[in-house]
């Protein structure tokens, strides 16, 4: 029975994906900071999901702390067996202007972000190699393609994302060990919520445009490149673009957006 582990499994994409792979047969580990929001989230994969109490694992840990997210995957892997898919969903975003933003906020996204997704593959990755199977899959962002006013510490978490995917990909696949990049657009979750409310005008100008999807749908493209053995997983003609042909398509959208920017302040 395949064990997938997955960081940020309490709620929005993290836990649209893990009601999906309840469907497919999997045994799930769910890691997250809140206890009562990873005990909700089983309880829901329980009762409306059908998951069998005794597949669905929950550990709390922040990812930033290579320690304490090393340990919560060590006791998953004792509970569940061996890591089958880590999905590295775990994320924070803090939007503001970079004159704005404190140093402390930047760092939060950087550590979470970033250095927590490098972290819980660490914790699976040597394992995965000896066994010469398993796949990761990281979720970075469409932020992660294209820079956007208000978003400098977001946008590098997410760039940095692509380039760790791009080169462990080059390590992975010579131990038949799969890789995956996501870059979801907005999603509909309490953290885009939150995020909304704090996003800069500047940033609603050219972001509030494009509908978000919603976290299911957002899941099931997730799910289907995995299968698929995608390393880059796109979502809608935009995104695919910005990631396939960022240098020629960039210089169109960054001129969009200064545009409309420059309009929103009345310039």
């Amino acid at each position: 029975m395949t064990h997938v582990i997955i960081t940020g499994g309490s709620s929005g994409i993290g836990l649209a994906l893990a009601s999906l792979y309840v469907g497919r047969g999997a045994r799930l580990s769910l890691v997250a900071r809140s206890r009562d929001l990873l005990e909700a989230a089983a309880q829901t994969l329980v009762v409306k999901y059908g998951a069998g109490a005794g597949d669905i694992h929950i550990e709390t840990a922040d990812v930033a702390s290579e320690e304490d997210i090393g340990s919560a995957i060590g006791r998953c892997v004792v509970a569940l067996g061996p890591c089958d898919i880590l999905v590295t969903s775990a994320g924070v975003v803090e939007p503001a202007s970079f004159l704005d933003a404190s140093s402390a906020a930047f760092r939060r996204q950087m550590d979470t972000n970033f250095s927590g997704t490098v972290n819980a593959v660490r914790a699976v990755y040597p394992a995965m190699v000896r066994r010469r199977s398993g796949h990761i899959v990281m979720i970075s962002s469409g932020s992660g393609l294209i820079g956007i006013y208000g978003y400098t510490a977001y946008c590098a978490s997410k760039f940095a994302l692509r380039g760790f995917a791009e080169a462990l990909r080059s390590e992975a696949r010579c131990h038949d060990v799969g890789v995956s990049v996501s870059f979801p657009p907005d999603t509909e979750t309490p953290q885009l919520e939150r995020e909304i409310a704090e996003r800069p005008p500047e940033a609603s100008v050219v972001m509030g445009v494009v509908r978000p999807w919603t976290a299911e749908a957002v899941a099931r493209k997730i799910i289907d490149g995995v299968e698929r053995k995608r390393f880059e997983i796109y979502f809608g003609l935009t995104l695919f673009l910005l990631g396939r042909f960022g240098p020629a398509v960039r210089p169109l959208v960054n001129w969009w957006f200064d545009r409309a920017i420059a309009r929103s302040r009345g310039r």
